[in-house]
């Protein structure tokens, strides 16, 4: 930004949000197809690539509508297990909550309908015949982008995970509003839920919070005063406290309309991939405008932005710079990236072009390394789908570790 003294907003939503639903539904899905597959490989035969033979095979894009009382899961699959789509979504209902008729949706009573159908051969050919004979050393050259387009990872040293912090408090605070409902200490809440933070920027540093927004999903029979009082000593200021910056004179409003009863898809429809923002860093940073939750990793629109962020955090995490954007570009059934940019926003401690060139000398950013290095054909994908892709302490979220930072210094040394 080109200004240094500003305020900065950004929202989270629980797991109950209509659109939440749809993310977490559709990466379900993906994991029970790359769970069964996983178990069908009795040989253990590892391809070239280093992926499992397999799953090498696993072609997942699917994508999730809610609304009254409905489920549909449509999208397109190739995959040799049989997965159970009903038995998925109504689980995946179940855990968010959503499991009674009082809530406005009930996971065993619901229709589901399945629409899923086999890839197109057309879209598949730009990866298929890449996962060749054992003695194939240019395997993973030959694994092609699943689709074109450009991603951006971002990492800033604002907080200890390297997330802006308003996104960051954003998250933790829908997070929190989860934690309570589900461990009985707010009872009354119901799923639905959405958080909001707006923080002032001095000299480009986080200086305080200024306004705090929670709207949660509740009991009909629940005064807004006890809400009101309860959300801020059960969730906002556990939250808060422990953040190290200053939010006491924060404007807070706790559902501002001043009634939220009827909510989840009752209340809204919802559908897959309409929280890209909420999913990555709440509007700091540039976003590519594709969307996560139910694509396997050989779509470039997930795993492509996993290992931006993976990049743009071993910069900052180095010291090379204290704010870092990285953008990756790709075409469908290419392997190697088009383009690769860092931008350090005016941060680093040497030129953004000694960066790029660092960057691709230290990082394979081939979607079959990709694919390997981050370990990404695990079905860890379900936990992704809400509270953010990134900023998360969780080891099966691989992108976020900063392991490449000691080969990123020694690439900048060698360069400068």
């Amino acid at each position: 930004m080109a200004h240094q003294n500003y305020l900065f907003t950004s929202e989270s939503v629980t797991e109950g949000h209509p659109d939440k639903i749809c993310d977490q539904i559709s990466d379900a899905v993906l994991d029970a197809i790359l769970e069964k597959e996983a178990r069908l490989e009795k040989r253990g035969y590892v391809s070239p690539t280093g992926i499992p033979a397999r799953l090498d095979d696993v072609r997942c894009a699917v994508e999730t509508f809610t609304t009254t009382g409905t489920i549909a899961v449509m999208g397109e699959v190739r995959t040799q297990a049989y997965v159970d789509v009903q038995q998925v979504v109504r689980e995946t209902l179940r855990r968010i909550g959503y499991d009674r008729a009082k809530y406005g949706f009930d996971c065993d009573t619901c229709g589901v309908i399945n629409m899923i159908h086999e890839q197109s051969p057309d879209i598949a050919q730009g990866v298929d015949g890449t996962f060749a004979r054992a003695d194939d050393e240019d395997a993973i050259d030959r694994i092609g982008a699943g689709d074109q387009g450009m991603m951006f990872g971002y990492a800033t040293d604002e907080t200890d995970v390297l997330m802006p912090m308003p996104i960051y408090l954003a998250q933790r605070l829908a997070q929190r509003l989860a934690e309570v409902r589900k461990n009985g200490s707010l009872s009354y809440l119901r799923p639905d839920g959405k958080t909001q933070v707006t923080v002032r920027y001095e000299h480009d540093r986080p200086k305080e919070v200024m306004a705090i927004v929670v709207s949660t999903q509740h009991a009909a029979d629940v005064e807004l005063g006890q809400i009101r009082e309860d959300i801020i000593a059960h969730v906002i200021r556990p939250i808060l406290d422990g953040v190290g910056i200053a939010w006491e004179d924060a404007a807070i409003y706790v559902n501002p309309t001043g009634r939220f009863v009827v909510g989840g898809p009752m209340g809204d429809t919802g559908l897959t991939g309409r929280k890209i923002v909420v999913d990555t860093y709440g509007g700091m940073g540039r976003h590519g405008g594709g969307a996560f939750s139910g694509k396997d990793p050989t779509k470039v629109d997930r795993s492509a932005a996993y290992a931006a962020r993976w990049v743009a955090k071993n910069i900052v995490a180095a010291g090379l710079a204290r704010k870092c954007e990285v953008e990756l570009a790709y075409a469908i059934g290419i392997s190697q990236p088009l383009s690769i940019m860092v931008d350090s926003l005016g941060t680093a401690t040497v030129d953004d072009s000694v960066l790029d060139r660092a960057v691709s000398e230290v990082f394979d950013l081939r979607p079959g390394a990709i694919i390997r290095d981050l370990r990404l054909c695990r079905p860890i994908y379900g936990k992704t789908a809400a509270y953010g892709h990134f900023g998360r302490t969780d080891p099966d979220f691989t992108w976020e570790a900063v392991n490449r930072t000691d080969e990123l210094k020694a690439a900048v040394a060698a360069l400068s």
